[in-house]
């Protein structure tokens, strides 16, 4: 079974060094990236990641909301 994830951090660097380790597992599918919650939402609720790599703080919203809200839905 493969496991499917979303990044969702503000730092580039960060979501590229996680994005790099993920790709190189063959039991996890990346299935995208975004710098913030406000970008992420709209692909999340479409492709329906297994789980989500989040930043707890981010500008716009921070992810321990961010995940509240997923989760609400």
């Amino acid at each position: 079974m493969v496991i499917k994830v979303y990044v969702v951090d503000d730092s580039a660097v960060v979501r590229q060094t996680l994005m790099h380790l993920i790709q190189g597992d063959p039991d996890i599918e990346l299935l995208g990236s975004a710098p913030n919650p406000l970008i992420a939402g709209p692909a999340i609720r479409k492709v329906r990641p297994d789980v989500l790599l989040l930043d707890i703080e981010m500008p716009g919203m921070d992810g321990l909301t961010f995940l509240r809200q997923i989760m609400a839905e």
